[in-house]
């Protein structure tokens, strides 16, 4: 049976806090020890709302809902992205979590959810009866609008065995009060990664890193799933990249299935600083990535005043992350203290896990550990384990290392580097790159300078490589040491 939804263009309602559409409602008759398939075409104009909800009357007795939709695509620029979602009956108004029920954004064209089992980026559990939502999010529509088809089947009969959430632990093996490498920003096919969760750990490992956040797109299911991978020398931090329409935002450290919405813009910081405390008062960080990235909705528009870092690089390093340090820098300057961490934010192969990495150095292995020493910018970002720094600041008996403050207006600098062969080391005050010099080809250099009157001192080590179009690529940066008593 094929039934027609309404033509969305600027007839839209307020729900949920932003501009969204609610469709007509497609009902289904119990039908037990069978299956019952619907079909519902629409079209979405240029300019058409963030939000679409298709409601669908679920009867008793369904054992499992299926989803499958398809949008046509023509050439050119902008083309049309259709994204796709799922809350169940318990609720769909912004920030309801119990309906909840997943995300897959543009990565898949179907999903399934049932009690023994879900899609990647679904969450599994009953079937049970009500009005679900399927969530449409028209990414862009391209000047001859997109027409759109959505199934819905629904099979009856009686549910399978529940499955039982298995997390990963809060804490792995470590070596105490140390340094150790993460990766804050990584994708699996629970959102539209491609890498399987094992297959993310052994790259992770490969990297030598000693930790990494994962961070599905709007969606918890990989955070419920990840004590089946886990290993005991590898710490995995449950996230969420919460991918709104005016910047991407990944919250670190969440509980498992805690989820956090984005269903809203720039315009609306209230609902952006609302989710931000609701990470907070769970012990969570916010960071705001990426904030110059090219794609549609990737550019930060949230503000600096709620965030707890600053993704000041994202993979290989480009022109986009030269301007999030000019921006970092610029805040620095301007007395605004936020760290900086760097995120490989890879999705497939042959993108590299842990280019680049954070740094952090923590009390233990574990999750609020590691989470303590990103808020504290007791960090620096290298782009590999092959890159060993370490600075700090010294006045008589007084030393303080990166992200903490020397209390003192005079200071030796003092920063050893390796594995970076030909590179240039620099050290930046808030007025000028104030002393630099070149790290031969045994890779290894100890840099010694005396700071006078400077409120921060950071490093950045870039590999030089004279081009018109390209800048020098970072290998290493620093959070900044403080300086003086205020």
């Amino acid at each position: 049976m094929c039934e027609c939804a309404k033509r969305v263009s600027r007839r839209s309602v307020l729900l949920a806090g932003a501009v969204s559409t609610l469709l007509p409602a497609v009902a289904f008759a119990e039908q037990p020890d069978s299956e019952r398939t619907k079909t519902i075409k629409g079209r979405f104009e240029p300019g058409a709302p963030d939000w679409a909800y298709l409601p669908v009357d679920v009867p008793r007795g369904v054992r499992e809902i299926e989803v499958v939709y398809r949008y046509d695509k023509p050439p050119g620029v902008p083309g049309n992205a259709l994204d796709i979602g799922m809350f169940g009956p318990e609720g769909h108004e912004l920030g309801d979590h119990r309906g909840f029920r997943g995300w897959s954004g543009g990565a898949r064209d179907r999903f399934t959810i049932s009690a023994s089992g879900a899609t990647p980026g679904y969450l599994p559990g009953p079937v049970v009866a009500g009005t679900w939502h399927v969530l449409l999010g028209p990414y862009t529509v391209s000047p001859q609008g997109m027409n759109y088809e959505v199934d819905v089947t629904l099979r009856f009969g009686p549910p399978g065995e529940p499955i039982r959430p298995n997390p990963a632990p809060r804490r792995a093996t470590g070596r105490g009060r140390a340094w150790y490498r993460g990766d804050c920003h990584l994708h699996t096919v629970h959102s539209d990664g491609k890498r399987t969760p094992e297959e993310l750990i052994t790259a992770a490992k490969t990297a030598g890193l000693d930790f990494f956040v994962s961070t599905e797109h709007n969606t918890t299911s990989a955070s419920l799933r990840w004590g089946d991978h886990a290993r005991p020398d590898l710490l995995i931090v449950n996230g969420e990249e919460v991918t709104t329409r005016s910047g991407h935002w990944p919250a670190l450290g969440l509980p498992p299935g805690y989820w956090i919405d984005w269903r809203y813009r720039g315009s609306e910081q209230a609902a952006f600083e609302r989710f931000a405390r609701r990470v907070h008062a769970v012990g969570g960080l916010v960071v705001a990535a990426h904030p110059y990235a090219a794609c549609p909705g990737c550019s930060w528009e949230f503000g600096y005043d709620h965030v707890d870092a600053v993704e000041v690089w994202n993979g290989d390093w480009s022109f986009d992350d030269e301007l999030s340090v000019r921006l970092w820098d610029g805040l620095l300057r301007e007395g605004k203290w936020v760290p900086a961490i760097g995120s490989s934010d890879a999705h497939r192969e042959p993108q590299p896990v842990g280019l680049p990495q954070t740094v952090v150095l923590a009390e233990d292995l574990d999750t609020r550990s590691v989470l303590a020493g990103i808020e504290a910018g007791r960090s620096w970002l290298a782009e590999s384990s092959r890159v060993e720094l370490t600075m700090r600041a010294v006045a008589g008996r007084q030393v303080a290392g990166i992200g903490d403050r020397l209390r003192a207006a005079e200071a030796r600098i003092e920063l050893d580097i390796a594995g970076a062969p030909g590179c240039e080391v620099r050290l930046i005050t808030p007025t000028r790159i104030a002393h630099s010099e070149w790290v031969p080809a045994t890779g290894r250099a100890q840099v010694r300078w005396a700071a006078v009157d400077a409120d921060w001192v950071r490093a950045e080590v870039r590999r030089p490589l004279r081009t018109p179009t390209t800048p020098d690529t970072m290998v290493a940066l620093t959070n900044p040491i403080f300086l003086g008593r205020r």
